[in-house]
């Protein structure tokens, strides 16, 4: 039997979502709950916003539109991811470990915190260089 068949057979088994669908199929086929995986998306696009942040932050004198796009693009992702992962610690019924995805989402809410800042200084100093010259 070959790798690619095995790796089609399980693409095309039903795929759980919770640890008790999955005590018959294996470890494998368990991608998550539905929380879990919104919170890691919450947190994904924070992180996203971070990293646009700080190079936005730190390119303001050095590109032409002085770091302004990056800036928007880092707020903008930065609240995204934040208030998705408010949003989710607000509707979570349990806690860490019952698959809601409350530590995603508080991940999320603070990296979504730093990355509206970071977007936010960077937006100010590219309207500061873009006032001194």
């Amino acid at each position: 039997m070959s790798v690619l068949f095995v790796l089609a057979a399980q693409a095309a088994s039903p795929v759980c979502t919770t640890p008790a669908e999955c005590a018959g199929q294996g470890v494998d086929t368990f991608i998550g709950t539905p929380e879990r995986i919104w919170a890691s998306v919450a947190a994904l696009v924070a992180l996203g916003g971070v990293a646009i942040g700080w190079l936005a932050l730190r390119s303001v004198r050095r590109i032409g539109n002085g770091g302004r796009r990056g800036a928007i693009v880092a707020l903008v992702a930065g609240l995204t991811g934040g208030l998705n992962g408010a949003v989710k610690l607000a509707v979570a019924d349990g806690g860490l470990g019952t698959g809601n995805g409350v530590f995603g989402a508080a991940v999320a809410l603070m990296l979504g915190l730093v990355g509206a800042v970071l977007g936010g200084l960077a937006l100010a100093r590219s309207r500061r260089t873009e006032l001194s010259r």
